[in-house]
């Protein structure tokens, strides 16, 4: 299984629009040759170089139907989507996506699928933790692509 963004190159810097000093928007995301036994999918993005226990988790997708192999930018922050699955929380404790936004150097994104051989049926809500739990014994491939981003600017962190 492949995982791609059009939104930004693999192992290279995510573009503003998709941060905190942008319009914090979520990125596009495509993915080929899932296997054949895929019921569902699963997206966690998540920065393991945030300065806190475990790092910081920046979205959390799932019981994406198994026909589906696109996400689209700008996601809404809402606990489903029609058609596309249900969201959990970031680790800043909202539902939905959130962008980069390291308090200093350069971070790493990691955007990593998850092809699973049944639905989840987890709440809208989940935390990263709760998802990966679940997904234990279901997930037949995953696949990953990275991002990397530094602030142009002094800002708070968020």
């Amino acid at each position: 299984m492949r995982l791609t963004s059009s939104s930004f190159e693999p192992g290279g810097p995510i573009p503003a629009l998709f941060t905190c000093e942008g319009q914090d928007i979520s990125p596009e995301f495509d993915w080929t040759d899932a296997p054949r036994e895929t019921k569902s999918f699963a997206l966690i993005i998540h920065d393991p170089d945030a300065p806190i226990r475990n790092g910081f988790t920046h979205w959390v997708l799932y019981d994406i139907p198994s026909h589906i192999h696109h996400i689209g930018a700008n996601q809404p922050r809402t606990p489903k989507i029609a058609g596309l699955g249900i969201q959990g929380k970031n680790d800043a404790g909202g539902i939905g996506y959130i962008g980069p936004c390291p308090p200093s150097g350069t971070h790493r994104y990691f955007a990593r699928l998850f092809a699973l051989r049944a639905e989840l049926g987890l709440q809208p809500g989940a935390i990263r933790d709760e998802l990966e739990e679940a997904i234990e014994g279901h997930a037949s491939e995953e696949a990953e692509v990275m991002g990397t981003y530094a602030k142009a600017h002094r800002k708070a962190a968020c």
